[in-house]
């Protein structure tokens, strides 16, 4: 593809000027010259500057040996028109391209123009932790915060893909990039700019065309290799094939004929069409995935994602809600929710954060705090030592609850247990039926109790569970499950636990909505809401995306060898080969955008 400097108005008048003088040439000879080279001066050069560079073999170089050969034969009008319909299909091209990457980037148009402090607008990345802001109707959220004050409906689309708004009040956590709908509201910022969704986001879009996929980087390669072989051939074509067909004797006018065919032969052979399409179909993919709230760090993630045959899921707050409500307290002392909150006053757990909301009391700073991870946390207040976990960490005998249980000591005398609860996701059994109807199998991995493992694994009707897990464990039996699976493993989580797990698995995807930093920055991919069924939606994007890949590297490869095979016969002019170039270039772009327009299933 060209990169031209000019601006858009400047090609299409070169071109315009180019046609007039190539019209006129018809009555002065010479004009054609000029009209060559009003229509390819910058083609010309960037061919020798590639050239001094070590770039020779590219399809400036093709489209200048190929022009500059008609010149030498006296085609001079040929040599003009080739140009110019050169230069129109690369302004068509990168046309179709702009418009592309627009579409795409304006469904991440989440950048923040600026926050509002006390009536002021300043710039986000002046916004400190814990400063207030207010976000009036119409307005886009800058930052990450709470609701201190106000109620509004916010539409999240931009971030998760969903149109129906969400209504916020008092207490509700609110991401930056949504916009506010209606209502004023007061939040207080709990993320600094560079921390904050909307910030990561725009990252996460800007780089990801960098992991480039297995298939890119063999067109890449592909492109090296088969513009040199070209090259050559049409040198065979041009010196080789008229010399024994003359009998060893100087013909001029069957040399005539081969060397323009050899010059045909460069023009149709200019790789266009897969050096620009399927890097473009994996943007558009990556850009179709970003319209339903699913951000993919590269295109090989998209790749793997495709071949993937086996999908891992964590329990809490990727299956299940991931929000516990206190359901039962069994103890015979009075203090028991009391120590267990001030036991977990450090921690960011979702059960944590339910032990302190039923105690809804303020907490004293406790500083000598010390949280194992996956088996409990002790806490020093005060001289009694609160031990807070599971039963092995307590060393007591299970309970049998439906539920989540935390066993609480005080001074290593056992005092009982709280039981709560945790919802299953709405759509968590619609996922798991979709990957069995796409031949996918489903894994759980969970730190949880043998028990609650299989009554959620029944309930989804997941058929291989494995419970009681702590980080390490669920690394190990990853490692055991790639092992013995020939396809890519993709690992579904949201905590920081899973952050290992995650980076390990071939495929690691983060739910992002309320996941931890740690899990997101771990993950190739992040659903903004939380909704597994999205794992479906970014699979069924993944396959599209390959088949697209597919069908253009086919129909190009196809054409092309078609109509090489013409060119050698004579049946195809110069001309005519500009326009199937050129053509068939179009045709695989725009065929790349249709990766763009996939839906939530």
């Amino acid at each position: 593809m060209a990169d031209l400097k000019d601006s858009e108005n400047t090609i299409i008048l070169r071109i315009a000027i180019s046609a007039f003088i190539f019209c006129c040439g018809f009555l002065f000879n010479k004009l054609f010259i000029a009209a060559y080279i009003i229509a390819g001066y910058d083609i010309l050069l960037k061919a020798i500057k590639n050239a001094i560079h070590g770039e020779v073999f590219d399809e400036n170089f093709l489209m200048s040996i190929a022009t500059i050969g008609a010149i030498l034969i006296a085609e001079y009008p040929e040599a003009a028109m080739v140009m110019m319909l050169y230069q129109l299909g690369e302004y068509l091209q990168d046309k179709a391209i702009d418009k592309s990457k627009d579409s795409i980037e304006s469904l991440m148009n989440l950048r923040p123009d600026y926050a509002v402090i006390d009536g002021r607008k300043i710039n986000p990345e002046d916004v400190k932790i814990g400063d207030i802001i207010t976000v009036n109707s119409g307005e886009k959220i800058p930052l990450d915060g709470i609701v201190e004050e106000g109620f509004a409906s916010i539409d999240n689309s931009s971030l998760t893909g969903e149109s129906i708004p969400t209504d916020v009040n008092i207490g509700c956590r609110v991401l930056s990039g949504g916009m506010n709908l209606n209502g004023k509201l007061k939040i207080k910022v709990t993320e600094l700019y560079e921390e904050s969704t909307a910030n990561k986001i725009i990252k996460l879009i800007e780089t990801s065309g960098s992991k480039k996929a297995k298939t890119e980087k063999f067109i890449s390669k592909f492109a090296k290799i088969y513009t040199p072989i070209i090259v050559i051939l049409a040198v065979i074509v041009a010196f080789l094939i008229p010399f024994f067909m003359s009998g060893q004797v100087y013909n001029p006018e069957i040399f005539r004929i081969w060397y323009h065919r050899a010059l045909t032969f460069l023009v149709i052979s200019c790789p266009c069409a897969l050096v620009i399409s399927i890097p473009l179909s994996f943007y558009a993919g990556i850009g179709g995935a970003s319209q339903n709230g699913i951000l993919i760090k590269g295109g090989n993630y998209l790749e793997q994602l495709s071949k993937t045959r086996t999908v891992v899921f964590d329990k809490t707050g990727t299956l299940t809600s991931g929000t516990f409500s206190v359901k039962k307290i069994e103890s015979n002392y009075p203090d028991i929710l009391k120590f267990a909150a001030f036991a977990e006053s450090a921690s960011n757990h979702p059960i944590a954060y339910a032990i302190k909301k039923e105690f809804a009391k303020d907490l004293p700073d406790i500083t000598d705090i010390k949280e194992l991870v996956g088996n409990g946390i002790i806490a020093n207040f005060e001289g009694n030592i609160i031990k807070v976990g599971n039963s092995k960490f307590l060393n007591v005998e299970p309970v049998n609850e439906h539920g989540t249980i935390v066993y609480v000591s005080v001074n290593d005398i056992y005092q009982g247990y709280i039981v709560l609860s945790d919802t299953v996701k709405d759509d968590s059994e619609n996922t798991i039926t979709k990957l069995k109807e796409l031949g996918i199998n489903s894994i759980l991995l969970t730190g949880d109790t043998k028990e609650r493992a299989e009554y959620l694994s029944k309930k989804l009707g997941i058929l291989n569970a494995y419970s009681e897990l702590l980080p390490a464990d669920k690394v190990n039996k990853l490692e055991e499950i790639i092992n013995n699976t020939k396809k890519p493993v993709v690992f579904a989580g949201d905590g920081i636990n899973d952050a290992p797990v995650i980076k390990r698995a071939n495929v690691g995807i983060a739910m992002g909505g309320f996941g931890s930093d740690a899990a997101i920055e771990a993950a190739d991919i992040v659903i903004m809401d939380d909704k597994p069924s999205k794992i479906i939606t970014a699979i069924n994007i993944s396959k599209k995306t390959i088949l697209i890949v597919k069908q253009n590297i086919t129909f190009a490869l196809s054409v092309k060898i078609l109509f090489l095979i013409l060119g050698c016969f004579g049946l195809m002019t110069m001309w005519g080969a500009v326009f199937a170039d050129i053509g068939v270039a179009l045709i695989a772009i725009l065929n790349s955008l249709r990766a763009k327009n996939i839906k939530s299933y």
